[in-house]
């Protein structure tokens, strides 16, 4: 199962990238568990520079940015950003 964790304080952005990754995952069948942190002091814990962030697996993959679907779905597959 795949851990995918949206950085952010909840703005627009956060919700687009976390409707991005949900839509990611379901269209390639895999099985996750979605967490969003957006206590700013827990950035740090993941390296966190400019939100909205995506972690997956424990491993920054975004931040700053909403990625295309594709890209995200390659980042879930190949675990490359």
């Amino acid at each position: 199962m795949k851990k995918l964790i949206i950085l952010g304080p909840g703005c627009p952005r956060c919700e687009r990238l976390a409707t991005t990754a949900k839509q990611a995952a379901d269209q390639l069948g895999i099985e996750y568990e979605l967490e969003k942190i957006s206590d700013i002091k827990r950035f740090i814990d993941f390296g966190l520079m400019m939100t909205p962030g995506l972690v997956v697996d424990g491993k920054l993959r975004v931040q700053g940015n909403v990625p295309s679907l594709d890209k995200v779905k390659t980042m879930l597959t190949d675990g490359a950003a």
